[in-house]
């Protein structure tokens, strides 16, 4: 029976050592009461001695059988310690062989390798040589996949060779890349292509496409590698422009372009990266002063109404339900109006009198209300530093009257000339209002929840306003949708008395110079 606990050899050799020394102590002392014993009585020292021997040799025989056990012990402790050294070294020697035959069979593999460059450089001095890192790299791979080989059945090295081999003869090996299909973009991008067909499939005619593709180039251009060829620019912006015109989920697009869905979407994001970037300080900007001038004249052509500068509405994206503050982006009127949980951001935009977007604000809850939302833009912010200071932003009900923001009357009993101010600045909304419809008719990925995940939205949607003001510039066709964005009254819609009599002025004006609609004489 194996013990689960060995003394250590010095801790036997100090209790043998002690025993000893007990033992010997224990002796003189019987000898001495031996000797006083036998002075006094004669047969009482026999007997004694008699008994006291007894007891003596149960003692050291006790004390003999501990030192046997002990020393036992550490015998066993000895060969055990054996033991273990020599199936240590077997095992170091195992490891060492297997050390061995792993350096002779990459050392082996490197001669055939050299020798394999060698003759595909005689063979074509003018071939580049591949860097030594990468050469490095492919013998040490190669070597330890042939080794392993080996180990499992025999035979990988020489497999390995012979495909080394192989591969120096002159053809570069590339990564493998599934066989996919682009006939359908193959038709679409040749001069051959309709232009009608073309411009029904992306929103925009062949020019406007050309002008964009131009523009990032710089941006979404990449270089061949020896592994793949890059996707070209021209298909590169194709995949995002089609994916934002249709909504198709990107499977669809996958197959349409021949591409990877994973590539499809980072082509997506990469595009809508560059256009932003790129394309919207040039095509998405805050008119100056001379724009300014033309847009108060535009304005005023439609409704009368003098030093309107923009036209301001806010609209909702519908949206997967978010992970993380769900209860921020839920839309009650939606939800209340289609009977289904909805869930939304919300893109405020100025347009001028061509329907084209000077500003925008994108992506907050679509719970929170028109006001609070342009209290949180940076319109807000540059017009509380006196950017739009003796102009008007004309808004729907849904935003407060302000010294900038110029809202209709909202009280139930309207007077004729309110009546009249009503009609002419709605005129005023409708701008904003169509060219919110126009932009969720060209870019149909708006009217639907998408797959772009939160916090990429902003980019994808930034994108798209750029697009449609590009489209505007360049009077592509109009494709539009109905709208469906609730009006709620500010519990505060009256910021500033300034504002209500510059308002009680510009609807008495309208009705008295017949800007009403109205042929009313004083």
């Amino acid at each position: 029976m194996r013990l689960t606990s060995v003394p250590e050899e010095s801790d036997c050799s100090y209790i043998y050592d002690l025993l000893c020394q007990t033992l010997g102590q224990m002796n003189e002392n019987v000898t001495n009461k031996r000797k006083r014993r036998a002075r006094k009585d004669g047969s009482e020292n026999e007997s004694s001695e008699k008994g006291q021997g007894g007891g003596e040799n149960e003692k050291t025989k006790g004390l003999k059988e501990i030192i046997t056990s002990l020393m036992l012990f550490d015998e066993q402790e000895k060969r055990e310690s054996e033991e273990w050294s020599r199936i240590g070294s077997e095992e170091k020697d195992s490891l060492d062989a297997n050390h061995r035959k792993k350096t002779q069979a990459m050392l082996q593999y490197l001669e055939e390798m050299k020798g394999s460059h060698d003759s595909s450089d005689r063979a074509d001095g003018s071939r580049k040589r591949k860097s030594r890192a990468a050469a490095a790299a492919t013998v040490v791979a190669a070597a330890t996949v042939a080794v392993d080989s080996d180990q499992k059945g025999g035979g990988g090295v020489a497999a390995a060779g012979a495909a080394g081999g192989g591969g120096g003869g002159g053809q570069q090996r590339r990564l493998w890349v599934k066989t996919r299909s682009q006939a359908w973009w193959d038709e679409c991008n040749s001069a051959d292509f309709p232009e009608e067909e073309f411009r029904k499939a992306f929103r925009m005619g062949k020019e406007t496409f050309d002008l964009i593709c131009n523009e990032l180039t710089s941006a979404v251009a990449k270089e061949n590698t020896t592994l793949r060829d890059a996707v070209p620019v021209r298909q590169r912006v194709a995949v995002c422009i089609w994916r934002l015109a249709t909504g198709e989920p990107l499977r669809l697009v996958s197959k349409r372009f021949g591409l990877g869905i994973s590539t499809c979407h980072k082509l997506v994001l990469e595009v809508c990266s560059a256009i932003r970037q790129v394309l919207m300080p040039k095509y998405l900007n805050w008119p100056d002063e001379e724009s300014v001038r033309r847009m108060k004249e535009d304005f005023e052509a439609v409704s009368g109404i003098p030093n309107v500068v923009g036209s301001m509405y806010t609209t909702h994206i519908p949206i997967i339900a978010p992970k993380i503050s769900v209860a921020a982006y839920f839309n009650k009127r939606h939800t209340e109006r289609n009977q289904k949980t909805s869930y939304s951001i919300t893109v405020q935009g100025v347009v001028n009198a061509r329907g084209v977007f000077t500003d925008v604000c994108i992506g907050y809850p679509g719970s929170m209300p028109d006001d609070q939302v342009l209290e949180k833009s940076a319109l807000y912010q540059r017009a509380s530093g006196g950017l739009l200071k003796g102009v008007w932003i004309v808004g729907s009900s849904g935003y407060p009257l302000m010294d900038w923001v110029l809202v209709p009357y909202t009280q139930q009993h309207l007077t004729w000339s309110q009546h009249a101010f009503n009609e002419k600045i709605g005129e005023i909304q409708r701008v904003s209002r169509e060219a919110f419809a126009r932009l969720k008719g060209r870019w149909t990925c708006l009217q639907k929840r998408t797959e772009v995940k939160l916090q990429d939205l902003p980019v994808v949607l930034g994108a798209c306003c750029v697009l449609h003001n590009i489209c505007e510039m360049k009077n592509e066709p109009d494709v539009t949708c109905d709208l469906m964005d609730d009006e709620m009254v500010p519990e505060n819609g009256l910021r500033s008395a300034i504002a209500m009599k510059a308002r009680d002025a510009i609807a008495h004006n309208l009705l008295h110079h017949n800007h009403a609609g109205t042929s009313f004489l004083s």
